[in-house]
């Protein structure tokens, strides 16, 4: 996107959606970087359907002290002009809108057609490769800059991985890194929504994905060294002490995403307008971040909970497949969910006692020769771990909002427009510190020597 066409908008950030469960907590968020020393976030529109419902969301948003100030805008997903005005007078639409199937191609297209950036935080697999294939040359054409899943989805593990992937110096090298999400609550564990809908979408869409997928041209394959580990959909892991079932999730997705487009560029994607500086500085982050197989996980100290999730997605997988299955999933979450999810959501008190730990168990060769030969099992293990509050209500807002600061104080080092995951755009800038910084944090754990009875 050309710097001056970004200088010329309005409004810095618009909030679409922002009077919906996620939206108003992202509202929250927002206002804590709006016109404060540092923070190149100066100017916020808040978008949504009622003028009254949105107010009432900044209400809520900036309690204790008064509302500010703040333009709310008139919009619709089933009104494209609407979207286009407001994607015209902003530089960066933040969509909180969902399930992003239904309301989330109208809101693309509007900022591909205006040239403005989008983020979401949508998990929503099928969604986010549509758009892909939709919109990806538009946009890069126009100077759009289109990130999907910019939430909890995906980039805590895509992150994470790479966070682990840095650990390994050469010659070790890693093989697989397998990631163990532990959701924990002081109170009763209530989960957010949007999750359990958009699990109940993946299972409808299922046959579309792969359809699309079907499509579309082949990724490259990267070379990882070892052989691919054999898959177990249940395990023990006595090292971080949690039983765990494999979740198939857009955090896996998005990571082989990310490994297969280092594949194609192994100095990731040039900024529109970066400096020789700013090229080094990418070329030598890429060149730390080594390919691996990537596994995604739920964890839980018992088997019983282990259980209780095979027994969610069972009942996703049956009724998920035919629209009445559908309609009953969407219309008692909290039956189907054993109450992990509510069709309210969860309490603020509940939000607050919330939160997550997401371990990443990385196994390797201490050398990568080693791996070339036969019958050798990797001998290495590190262990890395991030850690944040409530995923849906609390992570997820403070990951957008540090995305779209990002785009803002950055934007010249990053790609001109396209259609993308988070990994490939924000690896090399200081997200991560960001993160780190209000309140995610990335830590190193462990790293040993293993038998070579694994």
């Amino acid at each position: 996107m050309e710097q001056q066409h970004y200088h010329a908008a309005t409004y810095d950030i618009a909030i679409f959606g922002a009077s919906g469960f996620t939206g108003k907590y992202v509202v929250r968020e927002a206002l804590k970087f709006l016109n404060v020393p540092s923070s190149p976030l100066n100017s916020l529109a808040l978008v949504g359907r009622s003028p009254s419902k949105v107010a009432k969301a900044l209400q809520w948003a900036s309690h204790p002290n008064p509302p500010p100030q703040i333009p709310i805008l008139t919009a619709d997903t089933t009104d494209p002009s609407s979207l286009r005005r407001v994607a015209s007078q902003t530089k960066i639409i933040l969509n909180c809108v969902g399930p992003f199937h239904l309301y989330g191609e109208p809101v693309v297209a509007a900022c591909v057609d205006a040239g403005c950036d989008y983020l979401d935080i949508t998990g929503e697999m099928e969604f986010v490769e549509r758009m892909e294939a939709s919109y990806h040359e538009k946009a890069a054409k126009k100077g759009s800059l289109i990130i999907s899943a910019c939430g909890y989805d995906s980039v805590p593990a895509v992150l994470g991985m790479m966070f682990n992937s840095r650990q390994w110096v050469s010659p070790a090298a890693p093989n697989r890194v397998e990631a163990y999400l532990s959701m924990e609550s002081d109170k009763r564990l209530v989960l957010n929504l949007g999750s359990y809908e958009t699990s109940v979408l993946a299972m409808a869409n299922k046959d579309k994905l792969q359809e699309l997928r079907r499509c579309r041209p082949q990724t490259p394959q990267p070379m990882i060294p070892g052989p691919p580990p054999k898959e177990s959909i249940v395990e023990h892991q006595k090292e971080i002490g949690f039983w765990s079932v494999v979740f198939p999730s857009l955090d896996k997705i998005a990571v082989e995403r990310m490994v297969s487009c280092l594949t194609e560029n192994p100095e990731g994607i040039p900024g529109v307008n970066e400096t020789a500086q700013q090229f080094k500085k990418r070329e030598a982050f890429w060149s730390t971040v080594k390919p691996l197989h990537f596994g995604m996980n739920m964890a839980s100290k018992s088997v019983l909970g282990v259980v209780r999730f095979i027994t969610l997605a069972l009942l996703l997988w049956i009724f998920g497949r035919f629209s009445t299955g559908k309609w009953l999933l969407m219309k008692f979450p909290g039956v189907f969910s054993f109450g992990l999810f509510r069709k309210n959501g969860p309490t603020e008190e509940e939000v607050a006692s919330a939160s997550f730990k997401l371990w990443f168990v990385g196994r390797g060769y201490s050398d990568a020769a080693l791996a070339s030969k036969e019958g050798k099992k990797p001998d290495m293990e590190i262990i890395t771990r991030v850690t944040g509050p409530e995923v849906g209500y609390s992570a997820t807002p403070i990951i957008l909002i540090q995305c779209a600061l990002v785009l803002l104080s950055q934007r010249h080092e990053l790609p001109k427009g396209g259609v993308f995951l988070p990994g490939i755009i924000f690896g090399p800038t200081d997200l991560q510190q960001r993160l780190q910084q209000n309140g995610i944090s990335f830590d190193f754990i462990s790293k040993k020597m293993l038998s070579n009875k694994i």
